[in-house]
């Protein structure tokens, strides 16, 4: 494989991993309802995050990063 080729692919994965980022950013977090606290309060809503969504989400943009990174370096050497 070429170093022009190999930069591509990896620039390519790089997009790849951060769609999948978007897609697991959007079902980090979910409103709940919340029971009031006297009798008679309204309800009142809450936001809570999903834990493995959100390391998953850190992890695809991390990863997109570094081929980033590495692609772009790998495209610059073989010009």
């Amino acid at each position: 494989m070429t170093g022009k080729r190999r930069a591509v692919v990896e620039l390519v994965a790089a997009v790849v991993a951060l769609a999948g980022a978007a897609l697991s950013a959007a079902n980090v977090c979910a409103i709940v309802d919340v029971a009031p606290i006297t009798a008679g309060e309204p309800p009142t809503t809450s936001v809570t995050y999903s834990p493995p969504a959100l390391v998953l989400t850190l992890l695809l943009v991390t990863v997109a990063g570094v081929l980033v990174v590495v692609g772009a370096a790998r495209w610059r050497r073989s010009s």
